[in-house]
């Protein structure tokens, strides 16, 4: 037998990792002096040590090479056991080279002051959707668009013309910095016209570029700074939130009174939404709109059902806070998309 020294130097192993894999149980000496404590290694335990030398610089689990020190009368075993942590060690490679590129990448939008979106086609067709509507009839001040906002992990997009207002929020993947930009319809069409897959998304402050397979958008975005909407979502203290039923409520509008008015020489109808004591949902009429008792709120009846075919079918969530503020049209368990409908003054 030899002793800890000669153990060590035939191995590769220091005197302190063999005493280290001693306490550890790994490779326990053959024997062991009572008085002195020395300790002695056989030629067996020689050709162990140099095997955990080898797994040692590999980067193997103290917990694994124990095992194997256990499985070497059995050399399948212990070939299996190399095999899986080679392909453990490869695997992390390859999470290694994929999170230095995207380092990599992360470095050239800084330096380019660019922001990389990256989310399926299909969610931004959905989110373009929920909110173009509100934006097809926008003049000046405000053009008709849609601004582009990134968040940790998802993108706004909102659109309004004066007269009402939807958001709709995505997850995405967003690299670099945080992009706050309005899109002028043509452009927010465009995109909503990009086929399948995922959509890659590259913002700076005067150019879009998209691209989705084969098929690329450009454009530039509009230098106009849009009204800080968030100040207008949140429900008032006495806000009144009404679950219906998207069809129900078409029938009801159908059969509801129509009120005309007119604003900047151009007609239009209007429907007034009230709620029961009971919570139910009505349309009432003109003599109601004109007590103005704060049961009610009045909205530009096409403005409304826009926001419903926005709101997808099934049940929406209604938010009146009175005939002062606007209507919210929510999804029931979830606020990915909403509509603000501003309020028609008797």
């Amino acid at each position: 037998m030899r002793g800890i020294g000669e153990a060590a130097r035939a191995s590769g192993l220091s005197v302190s990792a063999l005493r280290f894999y001693d306490s550890a149980g790994v490779l326990v000496p053959a024997a062991v002096d009572p008085l002195t404590g020395y300790r002695r290694y056989t030629g067996e335990q020689i050709r162990a040590a140099r095997l955990i030398a080898g797994l040692r610089r590999v980067g193997m689990p103290v917990a694994e090479i124990a095992q194997v020190v256990r499985d070497l009368s059995d050399p399948f075993s212990v070939r299996v056991r190399l095999d899986g942590h080679l392909a453990r060690l490869e695997a992390g490679l390859a999470d290694a080279r994929r999170e230095l590129l995207r380092l990599h990448t992360l470095l050239d939008l800084e330096e380019k002051l660019m922001t990389r979106i990256t989310l399926p086609a299909t969610a931004l067709s959905a989110a373009l959707d929920a909110v173009l509507f509100a934006a097809v009839g926008a003049t000046d001040p405000l053009p008709a668009g849609v601004l582009v906002e990134t968040g940790d992990g998802d993108v706004t997009l909102v659109a309004t013309d004066r007269y009402r207002i939807a958001v709709a929020t995505a997850p995405a993947t967003v690299e670099g910095s945080a992009a706050r930009l309005f899109l002028p319809l043509t452009l927010a069409e465009d995109l909503r016209g990009l086929g399948g897959g995922d959509v890659t998304v590259d913002l700076t402050a005067d150019r879009v570029a998209a691209q989705a397979g084969d098929r690329t958008v450009e454009g530039k975005p509009l230098d106009l700074d849009f009204p800080d909407w968030r100040r207008l979502i949140g429900p008032g203290p006495e806000s009144r939130r009404v679950t219906v039923d998207v069809a129900e409520l078409r029938g009801l509008l159908d059969g509801a009174p129509v009120i005309d008015r007119e604003h900047e020489g151009r007609a239009y109808p209007v429907s007034v939404l009230a709620v029961d004591p009971a919570g139910s949902v009505r349309f009432a009429g003109a003599d109601e709109w004109a007590a103005d008792d704060g049961a009610h709120v009045a909205v530009n009846r096409e403005f409304l059902l826009e926001a419903l075919d926005a709101g997808g079918a099934g049940q929406l969530v209604l938010e009146l806070d009175g005939p002062v503020r606007p209507l919210a049209v929510r999804p029931v368990g979830g606020e990915s998309h909403f509509s603000l409908l501003m309020p028609v003054r008797h």
